[in-house]
């Protein structure tokens, strides 16, 4: 949290950072070791624990293998639900993203600020990561979709039924909403997480700067703060949940459409 003369900057936390002061440089570009990195590095090996302790295959599965498996069952069931008997073959893939998605925007809700010199950082609060998962979605969607359909995965963008004067109108806008698509994908997650933690952070300057000011300022300003600010810390918990949600759902009815034509 950067504070100078008593004010707190909201946008700091998303400040990407050397990590130890680190600066390396290839032919010209920065490739240091960031806060970023550091982070999303983080959240694979909590993935990576999460699925380890998980996958004991034991007949009385404990509490840690019931957790794998309800949550490999949930994407499982919304892929063939969404795309039908051929969504298994993408479970993998939409099980990382969302798992991937869900443990990055809960790691930069932990608590680590309590430690000199630590701050969470939320690697799904900036666009590159953000836009980067929805390219890849993006691209399965292209690749699926021409390798199994060829140039007939066109008729997507030509609604069944559709008058043939109103064709090509019809596919260009049509066309232009499917180009859109990895851009409000990642657009949503993105603001989502970065809009609450800076919600958050303001919150948290009224909290502290009240309580500087005085016992008054403190009653008046700080304690209504802090109240809303745990309110607000539990919603953004579930926009935690909700997003990745969201993202793998967006990600299997576009895959729904590159499979099934619909």
């Amino acid at each position: 949290m950067a504070a100078e003369s008593g004010k707190i900057d909201p946008m700091h936390q998303f400040m990407i950072e050397p990590v130890f002061g680190n600066q390396l440089s290839i032919a010209g570009y920065n490739v240091a070791f960031t806060n970023s990195a550091l982070w999303m590095v983080v959240t694979l090996l909590a993935f990576w624990l999460f699925m380890l302790g998980g996958m004991k295959r034991e007949l009385v599965p404990g509490r840690w293998q019931a957790a794998v498996e309800g949550f490999t069952g949930f994407i499982s069931g919304m892929m063939t639900q969404n795309i039908g008997p051929e969504g298994k073959k993408f479970v993998p893939y939409v099980f990382s993203l969302f798992m991937f998605i869900l443990i990055s925007n809960l790691m930069g809700m932990m608590p680590v600020g309590i430690i000199p010199g630590l701050h969470a950082f939320t690697v799904t609060s900036h666009f590159t990561v953000t836009g980067v998962l929805a390219i890849i979605s993006f691209a399965i969607v292209l690749i699926v979709g021409f390798a199994r359909h060829g140039l007939h995965f066109f008729s997507l963008f030509v609604p069944h039924g559709t008058p043939v004067v109103m064709i090509p109108l019809l596919f260009v806008v049509e066309l232009m909403s499917f180009l859109v698509r990895p851009f409000s994908l990642a657009l949503r997650l993105f603001v989502a997480m970065t809009a609450g933690h800076i919600l958050m952070k303001v919150l948290a300057g009224f909290v502290i700067n009240g309580m500087n000011a005085g016992p008054l300022y403190g009653a008046i300003v700080s304690a209504p703060s802090f109240i809303l600010m745990i309110g607000i810390t539990v919603l953004e918990l579930l926009v935690c949940a909700i997003q990745a949600y969201v993202f793998a759902l967006l990600t299997s009815l576009y895959i729904n459409d590159a499979v099934n034509l619909h």
